[in-house]
């Protein structure tokens, strides 16, 4: 039933650009068959993996996953650009009527004005859509850039100043991500040096059984400190009880609602964990706990949180927090998306925020979800550098 029901929504999707492109257009002979043809080639091998997938689910590996997935963003950019273009007309022409109808006057529908607007709008937005997804193509298999991000933390000893913290997130490996995209990328990581390395949520997109060996490599990772994950929304739809097994025996710590001391030349601050924000859907156990998180901590203590969605920290400042590290959003990943995305966490996209006395970073993450385009939001490995106020 939820293939049928997807597959329908996307009929409706696919004959409304067909209409648009083809039939407004007055397409004709080679021309409007080249079209119909380019567009079928297009969405099929996402409607294939619509039609077959588990439960209707869109998910695919391998070779198939590029055409599947770079047919689907062509597709769906070009859908939300003749969506914007109609939507702009459609108020143009409402306003000009209604100011025609004020003034008394009458003028006739022109067709071929009409035809040419249709024309000239999906033109532009078919060159716009292929030379979207063509830079985003280099952006999102390009090398992540290392984002340095120095926070003073008012509650930071001295001697820990300078302390450095490796962040990555948002891999999703499966899809198009595979192991060679991994092993470069936990190279790159280990060559930052960093104190300690985390993890936060959304590494992987499939059962444990179907990715691991592409996840392997993170076995790899290596920092003084220590190296952490906490669970994205991704790794519930994977399995999760699974994947934080097969990730703790790979020798990463996995924090599910609690909290380590991390010490150095004597002096200390706490590292906190929470499960996603969505984890009780899954799993009765799961699902972020901040009482139990925050129980027993010493108030003198600077705290760094792990959060994998930005929108929880609203909670985590009500704990006097002094960071929370978060990623989910991939910066917005593709415009227009960004919008969407930042609509679904309250504004909280990329970048720095301040909540209460609460500051919150957001990485971009250093990989993609579907799609393998990036514009507007390139990849990144964040180095986090921990400052102190000289006022503990």
């Amino acid at each position: 039933m939820a293939s049928i029901l997807r597959l329908a929504i996307l009929l409706v999707l696919v004959f409304y650009v067909w209409h648009r492109l083809a039939r407004r257009t007055s397409l004709k002979g080679a021309v409007k068959i080249a079209v119909t043809v380019g567009l079928l080639i297009t969405i099929a091998p996402m409607a294939w993996v619509m039609a077959t997938g588990p439960n209707g689910a869109p998910k695919t590996t391998g070779a198939f996953a590029w055409p599947a997935f770079i047919g689907w963003s062509l597709f769906a950019l070009t859908f939300a650009g003749l969506l914007i273009t109609d939507l702009v007309w459609l108020i143009v022409w409402s306003a000009r009527k209604i100011g025609r109808k004020v003034a008394g006057k009458s003028t006739p529908a022109d067709p071929s004005r009409r035809q040419a607007i249709a024309r000239i709008t999906g033109g532009l937005v078919g060159a716009a859509v292929v030379g979207e997804v063509g830079y985003g193509l280099t952006r999102a298999l390009g090398d992540a850039e290392i984002v340095d991000v120095p926070v003073v933390l008012k509650r930071l000893p001295p001697a820990l100043d300078g302390f450095t913290i490796a962040q990555l997130t948002d891999i999703h490996v499966g899809g198009t991500i595979g192991r060679a995209f991994i092993e470069e990328l936990v190279e790159r990581t280990n060559a930052i040096g960093a104190d300690i390395i985390v993890l936060t949520g959304d590494f992987v997109d499939g059962s444990v059984d179907e990715p691991r060996d592409a996840f392997a490599p993170f076995a790899l990772l290596k920092a003084p400190h220590g190296v952490y994950f906490v669970t994205g929304n991704h790794e519930y739809y994977s399995g999760a009880a699974e994947w934080v097994a097969h990730i703790a025996s790979l020798g990463i710590r996995v924090l599910r609602n609690e909290r380590v001391a991390i010490e150095r030349a004597g002096s200390v601050f706490d590292l906190a964990g929470i499960d996603d924000h969505g984890g009780r859907k899954f799993y009765p156990d799961h699902g972020p706990d901040l009482v139990r998180t925050m129980a027993g901590r010493d108030p003198q203590r600077a705290v760094v949180m792990l959060a994998h969605q930005p929108r929880q920290v609203h909670q985590v400042a009500k704990h006097d927090v002094d960071l929370q590290l978060s990623g989910h959003t991939h910066g917005g990943q593709v415009w227009p998306w960004h919008y969407l995305v930042s609509i679904q966490q309250g504004g909280l996209l990329a970048g720095r925020y301040q909540i209460g006395a609460t500051q919150l970073y957001v990485s971009r993450g250093a990989g993609y979800w579907g799609p393998p385009v990036r514009v507007g939001a390139p990849p990144e490995i964040t180095r986090v550098i921990l400052r102190s106020s000289g006022e503990t």
